[in-house]
């Protein structure tokens, strides 16, 4: 056979050039496994390192939902997608310099169980700054569906029908992070369908790991819904929304069960180990009563931008044990009756609830507002009485 460049020289292929099938490309994407696809995961890792470099000089904050949504998994999905690499080691450092990082940008030190309950999406516990490995099988199994009907389109007749052996592979994978099988048919397609069994098993598998009472209630309440809001709001300093950095750090800390202080005696003599937990509930805690009121005054502001008159601590409605309700509108709110709330913060984390929040997240939420309703029953034939009950773990 005659030699290939000498042929290519002197034809219009001399402006080709030859690619080996290790290194072929297409559309950003690598064909095969091997050397395009470890230089396309090495280019990810390095740009994630130098990310990270800038990313600690930002607030905690603004570094965390930028690293979330912007320059971690949304860098590597494409490839992830396009490119079978569950099985590449690179992966696994690409994992741990997204953990490094986290950890340097939020100030906190992350065990295997606190980075995997990390790499969780926030409705599972998690922080949402997905795993690689774990992500890996269920974007390419996604898109491998997505696909399917433009590659028989494509093919001819004889293969368009034979199974794929790197799907069946990575099912396989996929099939023992998930433990359950494959999504119907119908449900292939989506992403997520595939996503969250896996998710979904990891946090069983943390929550069966554990025999602490307080950890159990504590991936509970992480999973619980709307106790990771605040992972999912903007960072706008102007409406609230910017946490200090030192608030992130306790925030995740506490959801994660990382160290949060050095342990010592608190001023009402109880012990604090390095969680701090007992400062949610602490009885000389300075910030309780100005917690509090401002949970009050947002409730309050609330109704008032919503045109309704309402007062905070009505005199008009004292019990005879001195006690009355936090708030309540001065016009009739239905029925002719007037509505009235009263706000209460129970503590996820106190001895007296753990046997409850243990085994159901938002237990103590739903039993303080119970208590509430029956404190204030007496009020019921003249106002429309409502319990805010939030546990102090976010639920």
């Amino acid at each position: 056979m005659e030699d290939f460049t000498a042929i290519a020289s002197s034809s219009p292929l001399a402006d080709f050039v030859r690619v080996e099938k290790s290194e072929m490309m297409l559309l950003g994407a690598p064909v095969t496994k091997g050397k395009t696809q470890n230089k396309a995961i090495t280019e990810k890792i390095e740009q994630l390192s130098m990310a990270i470099d800038r990313l600690s000089l930002h607030h905690a904050h603004d570094a965390l939902v930028i690293l979330k949504n912007s320059l971690a998994m949304p860098k590597l999905l494409y490839t992830l997608r396009t490119s079978d690499c569950s099985e590449n080691p690179l992966l696994m450092c690409f994992d741990d310099t997204l953990r490094t990082g986290l950890s340097r940008i939020l100030n906190v030190d992350l065990s295997n169980g606190q980075w995997l309950q990390a790499s969780l999406p926030v409705g599972n516990g998690g922080l949402g700054v997905r795993s690689a490995m774990m992500l890996a099988p269920s974007a390419f199994l996604a898109s491998a569906a997505l696909t399917l009907e433009l590659q028989q389109s494509i093919l001819p007749e004889g293969i368009k029908d034979l199974t794929d052996q790197s799907v069946v592979f990575v099912e396989n994978i996929w099939t023992s992070l998930s433990g359950t099988s494959v999504p119907t048919s119908e449900a292939r397609h989506i992403q997520k369908a595939w996503d969250r069994p896996v998710a979904v098993n990891h946090i069983d598998e943390l929550l069966s790991r554990t025999s602490s009472e307080v950890d159990k209630a504590r991936l509970l309440a992480a999973t619980a819904t709307h106790s990771g809001d605040w992972l999912q709001a903007a960072p706008i300093a102007s409406v609230g929304f910017k946490l200090s950095d030192e608030a992130v750090r306790v925030a995740v800390a506490h959801r994660l069960g990382c160290r949060a202080c050095e342990p010592h005696t608190c001023a009402c003599g109880k012990n604090v180990d390095a969680r701090g937990l007992h400062g949610l509930a602490g009885s000389r805690s300075a910030p309780r009563q100005q917690r509090y009121s401002h949970v009050n005054g947002i409730l309050w502001r609330s109704i008032k931008r919503a045109q309704i008159p309402a007062v905070k601590e009505p005199v008009s409605l004292v019990r005879q044990d001195g006690k009355r309700p936090d708030g309540v509108v001065l016009l009739p709110w239905a029925r002719g009756k007037r509505l009235a709330w009263d706000i209460t913060v129970p503590d996820t984390y106190a001895e007296s609830h753990l046997q409850d929040t243990a085994c159901r997240p938002g237990a103590t939420a739903d039993k303080a507002a119970a208590n509430k309703s029956s404190k204030y029953c007496d009020q019921a034939g003249t106002h429309l009485f409502f319990p805010v009950a939030f546990e102090t773990a976010g639920t």
